[in-house]
């Protein structure tokens, strides 16, 4: 049975910083590409960053250079580092693996990030 689990979610000040962490299991990790999504109240998840089974990374134009994605196969768990936080930011993050060379998708059940004074 395959199992993502977010954790790192919490409260922070404007200007805080925040490690999510996403834990895997079950799945051959490093075939996977891992996606972060985030969806703030009201609004539509969108994809924040991703890395891929490359080590290659990617970010919405609002997260870069503030966020950075990693990931350690050795753990099967991905990384979300998140500095500069705005209250913008605030929403429930997400990861999603997605198989490289095939169809399996997987979703956590989500971390709750909020920055607020």
């Amino acid at each position: 049975q395959a199992q993502l689990v977010e954790s790192g979610g919490d409260l922070v000040q404007p200007g805080g910083s925040l490690r999510l962490s996403c834990v895997a299991s079950g799945i051959v990790f490093e075939d996977y590409v891992i996606d972060w999504y985030r969806q703030a109240p009201g609004k539509q998840r969108e994809r924040v960053a991703y890395i891929t089974t490359t080590m290659t990374t990617n970010y919405a134009d609002s997260v870069k250079g503030r966020f950075t994605v990693s990931r350690d196969n050795t753990k099967s768990t991905a990384y979300l580092q998140m500095y500069g936080l705005k209250p913008e930011d605030t929403g429930v993050y997400y990861c999603n693996a997605n198989e490289r060379w095939g169809t399996n998708t997987f979703w956590g059940q989500g971390t709750q990030v909020t920055v607020s004074s």
